[in-house]
């Protein structure tokens, strides 16, 4: 994150957020050195899940793969307030994002300008198809702070071998867009980030991406890991490049992912996911969200935080990670690379 992003996130704290930030911190280091899952503070990080709808179908996206178990919906803009509301005091960074392309929300960036407005740290990812100079305009007036932009090829032989169904002209003329709207608003926000999904097909591009991200005014470049599913024996989409995968190629032919599953996990504490209709999962690798801590349909967000059955999941966390089905192609402490 850039230093005036840095700056934006900091305009937000207060003194209730920080003092927070510090229980969730100790809570967390010490439930890791006792193995008994202490949590004496609230999350500073949630992410939120707009749609579930999508417009392309990437391979290793269960939504662009139509391969939920769970429903397809929207996020309610009353339901999503009413969340807000309970839990703003304590946030600080707020994730537009979970499964679906967000823009497909028709009350999307309504939900984004209640937050801002709640001294809250915005951010989404998207696939740009539908930011059209007016919506380009309504996403700078909703003071979104962080546009991260989904783009992996430069061309769209590359591109479109990822992302199925897209089209990376539209991505480019939504990119000049957003760039537009700030100009003529005289705006800093949102910080547009182009995130590079690196994969054997785009290996290659990786010069051209940040080369292409400087002439749209684009202000970050990330290269990210990409998570496979199917990656045991191999899987055409892992770059021969090593630095930018999850995996690594064992002696035996088999591959194996990079990260050591330590029992312990950061997100437990700091952080957690909310789907479109409710539903509290530990994280973003609960795609289908098979571990539900909680309905927020039925309680209120901090009893479902504070809950045994959550406390339960944290400490089977410390126990015995690697037991656990989501954790088993985790990212966590592996490196994205910023550009």
């Amino acid at each position: 994150m850039s230093f005036s992003n840095n700056i934006q996130l900091l305009k937000n704290l207060s003194a209730k957020k920080l003092n927070n930030a510090f229980k969730v911190w100790l809570s967390y280091h010490v439930s890791k050195n006792t193995k008994q899952a202490l949590n004496r503070g609230y999350p500073i990080s949630l992410a939120i899940e707009p749609t579930t709808s999508c417009n392309l179908r990437c391979p290793e996206c269960p939504s662009g793969l139509r391969e939920f178990t769970r429903p397809i919906g929207m996020l309610e803009p009353t339901f999503f307030k009413k969340t807000i509301d309970s839990v703003y005091k304590e946030l600080i960074y707020l994730t537009f994002y979970f499964q679906g392309e967000p823009y497909l929300n028709p009350h999307f960036l309504e939900m984004v300008k209640y937050a801002s407005d709640k001294k809250i740290y915005t951010s989404t990812s998207t696939n740009a198809h539908y930011l059209t100079q007016e919506m380009a305009r309504k996403t700078v007036e909703s003071k979104l702070d962080r546009l991260i932009i989904s783009i992996d090829g430069t061309t769209q032989e590359t591109y479109q071998q990822y992302r199925i169904g897209g089209t990376l002209s539209k991505v480019i003329e939504g990119t000049k867009n957003i760039s537009l709207a700030k100009k003529e608003l005289q705006s800093k926000t949102p910080h547009v980030v182009f995130q590079f999904l690196v994969v054997k097909p785009n290996e290659h591009q990786l010069t051209d991406v940040k080369n292409l991200a400087n002439e749209l005014g684009v202000d970050e470049v990330v290269f990210k890991t990409a998570q496979v599913y199917d990656f045991k024996n191999g899987n055409p989409l892992i770059p021969d490049n090593i630095k930018y995968s999850r995996y690594k190629k064992n002696s035996d032919g088999t591959y194996s992912i990079k990260n050591k599953l330590l029992n312990q996990c950061w997100r437990m504490w700091s952080s957690c996911v909310i789907t479109w209709d409710g539903l509290v999962v530990p994280c973003c690798f609960d795609k289908d969200a098979k571990h539900q801590l909680g309905d927020l349909k039925a309680d209120g967000f901090k009893t479902v935080w504070q809950s045994d059955l959550y406390q339960s999941f944290r400490k089977a966390i410390l126990k015995s990670r690697e037991e656990i089905d989501i954790c088993k192609n985790c990212s966590e402490g592996t490196k994205v690379w910023t550009e």
